[in-house]
């Protein structure tokens, strides 16, 4: 089996945001660093390279593929910012078309600017994802 890319690496949070060569992007990623250690209660790190994650989880697919994750992430792009996190079932659709500008797939949610979507419905979107990634995935 394949070893996964995207692991704890340990890497300064604050070193990786302060080289985001945006301003905007770079000041969003510090509020969206705030708000998802508020939500997690976790600390940030660095997954992979370009990855902020908060708290962890150990998921085991059908398949047999197996590893860890953040609870909660996000990865501030040169185009947008990527907030990983489950967007499926209705709750979640119902939020999604109250976030305001943005696009979205199974486990990733694509912002330009925090200024484009309403900063309460996206904590209630890190809030269900985190019931359905702790429900789905308990810790033993």
């Amino acid at each position: 089996m394949a070893k996964n890319k995207t692991e704890w690496t340990g890497a300064s949070v604050a070193d990786f945001i302060a080289a985001v060569p945006d301003e905007r992007r770079r000041d969003d990623a510090k509020a969206l660093c705030a708000m998802l250690e508020g939500l997690t209660g976790e600390p940030p790190r660095m997954w992979g390279p370009t990855i902020v994650g908060f708290g962890s989880y150990h998921y085991r697919y059908d398949s047999g593929r197996e590893g860890d994750a953040p609870l909660a992430g996000f990865s501030p792009r040169a185009k947008e910012l990527v907030v990983y996190l489950m967007c499926e079932g209705e709750k979640n659709a119902a939020l999604l078309a109250r976030l305001g500008k943005h696009r979205a797939t199974i486990s990733c949610l694509y912002i330009k600017s925090l200024a484009d979507v309403d900063q309460q419905v996206l904590s209630d979107l890190v809030r269900e994802s985190i019931d359905t990634i702790t429900t789905r995935y308990p810790t033993p």
